[in-house]
């Protein structure tokens, strides 16, 4: 092979993220891309993907329709190790599963090896303990539940069968500098503001949250070994907060008392009549209510000790880009 072959072949990208465009994408390629690891982001839009990778020189650009399978085997081929993260609207979760399956099976059929699952709190349903480790069981009571669950078992199954090495990385409910799609977005942009935050209460039962920058690094940790892939990991925020308590040193930050405007289910009831993702909200309002806190010391114990965001800090930095600072 010629030296230029061997330069090419050596920074081709192995590794695929998988709806790449949201914040915990750019969380994993920037973990990826300080550690000079060349990857793959794939979405539907060349534009889209443009924007969010266009300055770094390790991603390389593919598009895909994941509704297409011949699609999805194009965007995957070649490839060592899928990460996926890909989102559907809020009111259709039923595509969760659907997704799964035509992702392993175009993993499958092109030999990839690997696939990591971005997963949720959902499949637990109601927590049984006060801390949810791996082996608590997954009961989901919610429609929303039951999909993520299927989705999990899709992956899993394909695992145990020998079509590919499959792993779940769970998370809680994230925040993070500039992350719109977060119950504490508005926090950050009514306290840069001076305005009311819009929040969904209850607010004060202690709630966990990871750091959306804080993400990346476990993912790196976990696909560039060999020894983590074939079972389900949690992890955990920085210890629990309650809404009403970011609210505080949110606004503190700017030299402003907490102004809260608190929904509860009743409203959201309401709203949903006239906005669907409202309506699907309501039924995951028991994760404010009776949260779900995670025990995440197998990862720990997998991996050695795991970088978490303190919450002063994480709101501070949320704070400097809310209010142009950073």
């Amino acid at each position: 092979m010629s030296p230029a072959a061997l330069s090419q072949a050596s920074t081709a990208p192995r590794i695929a993220l998988l709806g790449a465009t949201g914040p915990i994408g750019a969380s994993i390629a920037a973990a990826l891309g300080s550690a000079g690891i060349p990857f793959a982001v794939v979405g539907r839009s060349e534009s889209g993907l443009r924007a969010a990778f266009g300055a770094e020189p390790l991603a390389a650009r593919r598009i895909w329709n994941p509704e297409d399978p011949a699609s999805i085997r194009a965007a995957v081929r070649g490839m060592d190790t899928l990460i996926h993260m890909v989102g559907v609207p809020y009111d259709s979760f039923h595509l969760h599963p659907l997704l799964m399956r035509r992702t392993v099976e175009a993993a499958a059929a092109e030999g990839v090896r690997r696939l990591l699952l971005i997963g949720t709190a959902y499949p637990f349903g109601h927590p049984q303990t006060a801390r949810v480790d791996e082996a608590h069981p997954r009961h989901p009571h919610t429609f929303k539940g039951r999909m993520r669950k299927e989705q999990e078992d899709i992956l899993m199954a394909a695992d145990a069968a020998g079509a590919l090495q499959g792993a779940i990385l769970r998370l809680p409910d994230f925040y993070g500098p500039g992350v719109e799609r977060s119950f504490l977005a508005d926090i950050f942009a009514a306290a840069a503001a001076g305005r009311r935050a819009k929040v969904i209460g209850p607010i004060d039962r202690p709630h966990e949250f990871v750091f959306v920058p804080d993400v990346g690094p476990v993912v790196r940790a976990l696909v560039v070994r060999e020894d983590t892939f074939g079972r389900a990991y949690n992890l955990g925020g920085a210890g629990t907060i309650t809404v009403r308590e970011a609210a505080r040193q949110a606004f503190a930050l700017m030299g402003r008392e907490p102004k809260l405007m608190v929904a509860g289910k009743t409203m959201l009831r309401l709203a949903g009549l006239f906005d669907p993702v409202m309506r699907e909200l309501v039924e995951m309002h028991y994760l404010l209510t009776d949260p779900v806190i995670f025990d995440d010391t197998a990862l720990a114990a997998r991996l050695g000790p795991v970088g978490k965001t303190p919450y002063k800090e994480g709101i501070a930095r949320c704070m400097a880009t809310a209010s142009g600072r950073e």
